[in-house]
């Protein structure tokens, strides 16, 4: 469904495709091409997604909003390549997802994409500074010397962890296990960082501040987001906002870049479509 073109935005928001020209020289970093999705549930199937397109571009942050069962989440895991879709395609950085084999898939996800979810996800017997090397120590890269050891104080540092890299998860607060979880997702400085409900655990303060760490590793880093979120709040945070609903986006919001991600003008937008 498309927005009904009597509907002018609010104060702050810009109409999607206003800055288009300007926009697609950053160049696009992840296409979805008509996706579809079919799950087979009992004696019936289950259309979880059904025809979704989109570009994100480079250095961009974007959040998929709808509510539980909307198909946002399902929209996450084939752009992340966890899930494959029954028709359509997923473009990662030039290549064609589907084109791939298992094992093609697996090694692109890896070096391309970054995953924080709601749960942290964490290994408890390992520390701070372990849990955010795991990504080298898979790889077999040593993760206490060169680069690799650099990249990881750099991630503990951007998440203020510093000082806190020997402690194990269970002597951590939840807002800091998140952003441990933050900091591993970044460390392997992935082209798109992918966050499924990332403060759907944690209290309003402690979410927000996750929040302001995307966007500052996304403003000041020039990293790739996408964020999956049911909050207004949460999606204020973005540059763009796809409101999904039913299997398919809805709407596009085009909010832009703003150090102040006060909710008001999206909330206001998502009211004149009866959101």
């Amino acid at each position: 469904m498309t927005s009904d073109p009597r509907l002018s935005p609010p104060a702050g928001v810009q109409p999607a495709g206003l800055f288009g020209d300007s926009a697609s020289s950053n160049g696009t970093i992840l296409e979805a091409r008509n996706l579809t999705k079919r799950y087979r549930l009992g004696s019936r199937d289950v259309d979880a997604l059904r025809g979704v397109s989109l570009r994100v571009r480079r250095g961009e942050f974007v959040a998929l909003m709808g509510p539980s069962g909307s198909g946002k989440s399902t929209l996450l895991q084939l752009l992340g390549g966890l899930d494959r879709p029954t028709s359509g395609e997923v473009v990662l950085d030039g290549e064609v997802v589907s084109h791939l084999s298992d094992a093609q898939a697996t090694r692109l996800r890896r070096e391309k994409t970054g995953f924080v979810f709601q749960f942290f996800n964490l290994i408890p017997l390992l520390d701070v500074y372990e849990n955010v090397a795991l990504p080298f120590t898979i790889a077999g890269v040593d993760p206490r010397h060169g680069d690799a050891a650099t990249r990881i104080r750099e991630v503990i540092e951007l998440v203020d962890l510093a000082g806190r890299e020997r402690n194990r998860p269970d002597q951590l607060s939840a807002g800091e296990q998140q952003r441990v979880a933050l900091a591993r997702a970044l460390v392997g400085r992935p082209a798109i960082l992918l966050a499924d409900e990332p403060t759907g655990n944690l209290d309003y303060a402690t979410g927000g501040e996750i929040l302001d760490e995307l966007w500052h590793s996304c403003d000041q880093l020039g990293q790739t987001i996408v964020l999956v979120t049911h909050e207004a709040r949460a999606a204020a945070h973005a540059d763009r906002v796809l409101v999904v609903g039913d299997g398919r986006i809805r709407d596009e919001i085009e909010l832009g870049r703003r150090s102040n991600r006060d909710a008001g003008p999206l909330i206001a937008r998502l009211a004149q479509l009866g959101l």
